[in-house]
């Protein structure tokens, strides 16, 4: 089944952050494993929130990754265990995969192999260090040239000086107000899914554009939508879709950092 190919496809592509020393967020990694296996005609049908069919089985079947051990979700994004790797490298396909996960199949131990992937890499990022060695025999050769590099030092001096004309671009449009509208505005002092309530209120970080909202909660399940100036009229769910599913958090307890991005109208968890 396409489903469990997808699912299959999950669990890689964290295999596969994991082994690259990054950490992917679950709308990116849901997203790449349905552009390797697309919707069928009724998977891509719209549900009444305005999400694909198929979006809504997939996020719902990760749960079961979740169940395994394979995988974990909160603030950090989407993240692969040490049993998750081994069943990336153990079961070949969906098929397989799906049939571990229903009969409870134990995974065979992580081939040492796999382990080793890391060190590789670390060792790999290591050797653009050396490069900066030999910028003491270019400015030693430049040392020994003492009118060139008089006379290009007054060339250089403009340079710094476009710097903050590029910085200075304009934002991108933003909203007047974003609020996390969940069930969780009761731990917060207030009432649940009500975008208007000042504790649900991100800040908007001209840095970056992004919207942020950081709280603490007590352990649980949680769902919530990004709603634009204080009110239902446009808001996003999963995906960034509008009007669409609940965002869901399973939470181990403690600071949990949300961030709204409204060009692309999802939510980020750290």
């Amino acid at each position: 089944m396409s489903i469990d190919n997808r699912l299959k496809a999950v669990l890689d592509g964290l295999a596969k952050a994991h082994q690259e020393g990054t950490t992917a967020g679950g709308s990116a990694v849901l997203a790449e494993a349905i552009a390797a296996y697309p919707f069928d005609e009724r998977e891509g049908e719209l549900l009444s929130g305005g999400i694909p069919r198929g979006h809504k089985a997939l996020t719902t079947a990760t749960s079961k990754l979740v169940k395994a051990g394979w995988i974990t979700k909160g603030r950090g994004g989407w993240k692969i265990t040490e049993e998750g790797l081994a069943a990336s490298a153990a079961f070949p396909d969906g098929a397989s995969l799906a049939a571990a996960i229903a009969s409870g199949t134990s995974v065979p131990p992580l081939p040492a192999e796999a382990k080793a992937r890391k060190p590789r890499a670390a060792a790999t990022a290591a050797q653009p260090s050396d490069r900066p060695a030999e910028a003491p025999k270019v400015a030693a050769a430049a040392a020994s040239a003492p009118p060139v590099v008089t006379e290009a030092a007054p060339e250089a001096a403009p340079a710094p000086a476009e710097v903050p004309a590029q910085e200075a671009a304009p934002s991108f449009p933003q909203p007047d107000a974003v609020a996390l509208a969940g069930n969780f505005a009761t731990a917060l002092g207030a009432s649940d899914w009500q975008p208007e309530v000042e504790q649900v209120q991100m800040r908007l970080d001209p840095s970056d554009q992004l919207w942020k909202l950081e709280v603490e909660l007590p352990a649980g399940s949680y769902a919530y939508k990004a709603a634009i100036n204080r009110s239902w009229d446009e808001n996003y769910g999963a995906f960034g879709q509008r009007d669409g599913a609940n965002h869901e958090i399973h939470h181990a307890g403690g600071a949990v950092r949300f961030q709204y991005d409204h060009r692309t109208k999802d939510v980020s968890v750290y």
